[in-house]
């Protein structure tokens, strides 16, 4: 019975590796990308449910989400390192067909998630207010803070244990059950939203507590897949691992994930601090602008994800020349989507804010803010896919680099100069600015990478 099971696992790890290294790159990351950016999109409309049934209480609690968000920046960023982390590192040894390396990857990533999680809620628990405070929360806010993070904090565990579970069937090229879970989840959050905020009269709580319930079944359906074995990769507690070659190694590969989300932490505080001196209409309209961008570039991080495990996989197998024609279309096929998308938002973007709140200020701001950010929008092709393939093929400190450019290396600066320069409009196009200097960037660094693998197929050949 064992010899049997041993043998089904074994054609369908063969089965999946045949498929990775020898799908045409184009149909192979359209295929994974596809419920990717639908998980991806789901789960930024679920977000973005939340602004805009919080933005009706009013003008401060939808500022309150705003506040929020670089404390769920900062979780999602342990989620994301041990995800990207073990994900990369799943996808590379399944290419080189070491499934038992494998198994202990994504089985030590799981449990320290889930331990990661249990702290994190503790210490919010204990120091909320003293966190919402550091991130930007005004005695206004600060009560509708509290209320929405005391949620955020509780569901900790379960969102950085998702994260592993979603990045590891998407390195196996599951991409679609990673779908079906995330989609679950994001659905019931759009649902539970107004049922709780207004027929249970729960306020900017009921907001939270839906998107709890909505990621806790999502958390469900993943694990689920794990657990009867629909999955190449399997996850015991008995695998865990601290050895050097395991834990720090996908804390490792995940680090330029780690430095992108704690960026985008402290950038939004940042961008916080420099919206809030000029009101709380102010935060509110960065705040609706971000969800909103966000929801756009998600779709774009979808297809990067979805190029991920195929460069991953075919590196790990040293077919360099699908890397590089995976890249190529992955940029492609980004740039004409983010270019489409982003003309309609320019358009349509005071239509798109007057849609979210019913203030003017807000909205004004809001619009100044959107068409900046959308304007370059077709560029996050390069960004995130020259990351991305840096990340896969495990070429460290350049995706760590690459990762902290946007929200970090090129934000920070724009956002402490330019409103000191020119007042509310440099708060407006400080990411703007940000995007443009890390697309320059990204263009050496995708260069030298090619020119690489150039030289290892010469002495292939």
């Amino acid at each position: 019975m064992n010899l049997s099971k041993s043998s089904n696992n074994d054609n369908f790890a063969e089965n999946q590796y045949n498929k990775m290294v020898n799908t045409p790159v184009s149909k192979l990351i359209t295929s994974l990308a596809i419920p990717t950016v639908i998980s991806m999109l789901v789960t930024s409309i679920y977000n973005m449910a939340d602004t805009f049934f919080v933005s009706q209480i009013s003008t401060q609690a939808s500022a309150a989400v705003g506040v929020v968000f670089p404390i769920m920046s900062i979780i999602q960023a342990f989620g994301f390192t041990l995800g990207m982390g073990s994900g990369s590192l799943i996808s590379i040894r399944l290419g080189q067909k070491r499934n038992e390396e494998a198994n202990v990857i994504v089985s030590t990533a799981f449990f320290t998630a889930l331990c990661l999680g249990c702290i994190i809620t503790i210490l919010g628990t204990l120091f909320s207010a003293q966190f919402l405070s550091l991130v930007g929360a005004s005695d206004s806010v600060l009560p509708y803070a509290k209320a929405y993070a005391k949620y955020i904090f509780f569901g900790a565990p379960i969102m950085t244990a998702s994260f592993v579970l979603n990045n590891v069937l998407r390195s196996e090229g599951k991409a679609f059950f990673s779908m079906i879970g995330l989609t679950t989840g994001g659905i019931l959050n759009i649902i539970l939203d107004p049922i709780f905020i207004y027929a249970l009269d729960l306020g900017i709580s009921g907001a939270a507590i839906a998107t709890l319930c909505s990621q806790s079944i999502s958390f469900l359906i993943l694990l689920t897949c794990f657990l009867k074995h629909k999955t190449v990769c399997h996850i015991n507690i008995k695998l865990y691992s601290l050895k050097k070659e395991v834990l720090p190694k996908i804390v490792t590969t995940g680090f330029p994930s780690l430095s992108r989300q704690g960026l985008s932490s402290i950038s939004s505080i940042l961008l916080n601090t420099a919206a809030g001196a000029y009101g709380d209409a102010a935060i509110a309209g960065m705040t609706i602008t971000t969800k909103i961008v966000m929801f756009i570039a998600s779709i774009m991080i979808g297809v990067g994800q979805g190029f991920s495990p195929v460069s991953g996989y075919n590196f790990g197998a040293k077919r360099y020349d699908r890397v590089k024609q995976a890249y190529t279309f992955t940029l492609t096929a980004g740039f004409i989507l983010m270019g489409s998308l982003a003309t309609i938002i320019f358009i349509f973007a005071n239509q798109i804010m007057n849609a979210f709140i019913n203030d003017l200020n807000v909205v004004k701001i809001g619009v100044a803010a959107l068409r900046w950010q959308v304007a370059f929008l077709p560029f996050h092709s390069l960004i995130i896919g020259t990351n991305m393939l840096m990340q896969s093929t495990r070429h460290i400190k350049s995706a760590t680099y690459l990762s902290m450019n946007r929200n970090g290396i090129y934000f920070i600066p724009a956002i402490l100069i330019l409103p000191r320069i020119i007042g509310l409009q440099g708060v407006e196009m400080a990411q703007f600015v940000a995007d443009v200097l890390s697309a320059i960037t990204a263009v050496p660094f995708a260069i030298y990478f090619f020119k690489k693998m150039s030289n290892y197929n010469s002495e292939q050949n």
